[in-house]
């Protein structure tokens, strides 16, 4: 019986629906160490993480038999995808699943901050009624610029639009405008119109430290500032010092450089002093919604890939989507991108007697991918010499 290993408290129905697809399923609630995980994977075939598990070369090196990882997120910088794929493990995430959730947050904290609701309840905790409209503001009208227009940055656009807010966005790539979204050609000029500043940009090692001093020196007085997006990205140091000289009128931020690897640790930042902020646990897509719909998502894409060789909306290697299988034995043959690869492939299948049925080619980068359906399961002489085709990286052989 294969083997999964679900970490970090994803959803019950991830590990509901293996189950119901002959997976042993282990589920435990915190992130493991390297070390730790290491240890967990033995005999493990699928896994599956959230953001705080790292999966690494060393981790992939000693678990040869790891044949897929599920991300259970958006994000998937928390492993090695060249390693991976050099080892031939598909790695899946769930880009979608959650971006409502994330929008939604980050307008309650547009709302919040331009109401200045934390900076009063931080008051009434502490026995002080303070009835002034003094710093607040309605969001309508207001200037909100957008920081990574994918995705999630797309569908807050349309939202605060319908807020009444007048929404600018900024893009290295092109993109295509919603409603009537303005595309700013510089991030100086997003900053320098926006009341508010939201930033949603991926986990690319590029945006390490992406929005820092001069970035914060370029936004208009008394705006606002929200990164629900990765905490390597913005640096904390700069934000509270424009906090503190009353250049920027408060802040929201979700994600952070250095994160508890499970709910209940301790937890310190620079900015828990600050006067109208939001600081909430990387809890941007938490919502129970959310958590159903990636469980359900990701937890299907590790079951076609392990059942029917399909690789549809992997990250890290070629992209097949495969239907029913048209013989008595699908092949998923994962190798180097050479030349000749296939041939080779048809060649033992041929002289072993063996009569394909379908088959559907794939490259991604370095990585090339053969799913082969044939009419007759091959035998140990067929599979060896399949295995011995030089670049071959995996081969997987589901018989039906």
């Amino acid at each position: 019986m294969p083997k999964a290993l679900l970490l970090e408290n994803i959803h019950p129905l991830a590990a509901q629906t293996l189950r119901d697809h002959g997976f042993e399923v282990e589920t435990m609630k915190g992130a493991l160490s390297e070390d730790e995980l290491i240890d967990a994977l033995d005999g493990v075939d699928l896994l599956g993480i959230r953001s705080k598990t790292t999966v690494t070369k060393r981790v992939l090196d000693a678990r040869p038999a790891l044949t897929a990882i599920g991300c259970f997120c958006i994000g998937t910088n928390q492993v090695d995808l060249v390693a991976a794929a050099k080892a031939g493990v598909a790695v899946f995430n769930a880009p979608y699943s959650n971006t409502r959730s994330v929008v939604e947050l980050v307008i309650c904290d547009i709302i919040c901050l331009m109401r200045r609701i934390p900076a009063h309840t931080h008051h009434m905790k502490h026995g002080l009624w303070d009835k002034s409209a003094a710093g607040s503001h309605e969001v309508r009208g207001k200037t909100l610029g957008i920081i990574g227009y994918g995705n999630i940055g797309s569908q807050l656009s349309v939202l605060a639009e319908a807020l009444g807010m007048h929404v600018l966005f900024y893009d290295i790539e092109e993109k295509l405008a919603l409603g009537n979204a303005e595309r700013c050609e510089t991030l100086d000029e997003l900053l320098e119109r926006s009341d508010a500043v939201t930033i949603h940009v991926d986990g690319r090692k590029s945006n390490v430290g992406f929005f820092g001093e001069d970035e914060f020196a370029h936004m208009k007085q008394d705006a606002i500032f929200i990164n629900c997006s990765r905490g390597f990205v913005v640096d904390l140091d700069a934000l509270k010092r424009h906090l503190d000289c009353g250049h920027l009128s408060g802040a929201a931020i979700d994600v952070f450089q250095v994160e508890p690897k499970k709910s209940g640790d301790e937890f310190h930042t620079v900015l828990a002093d600050e006067d109208n902020m939001i600081l909430t646990p990387h809890i941007g897509g938490s919502t129970l919604e959310a958590q159903e719909s990636i469980g359900q998502f990701v937890s299907q894409r590790l079951e076609d890939y392990w059942t029917k060789a399909s690789t549809m909306l992997s990250v890290n290697l070629p992209q097949i989507t495969t239907g029913p299988c048209k013989g008595a034995a699908r092949i998923a043959h994962l190798h180097d991108n050479l030349p000749g690869i296939l041939a080779a492939v048809n060649r033992v299948l041929g002289e072993q007697d063996i009569n394909i049925s379908a088959q559907a080619l794939g490259t991604e980068g370095e990585i090339g991918y053969v799913v082969t359906d044939v009419a007759t399961a091959p035998d140990e002489q067929a599979l060896d010499a399949l295995a011995a085709i030089p670049g071959t990286i995996r081969m997987r052989v589901i018989e039906h």
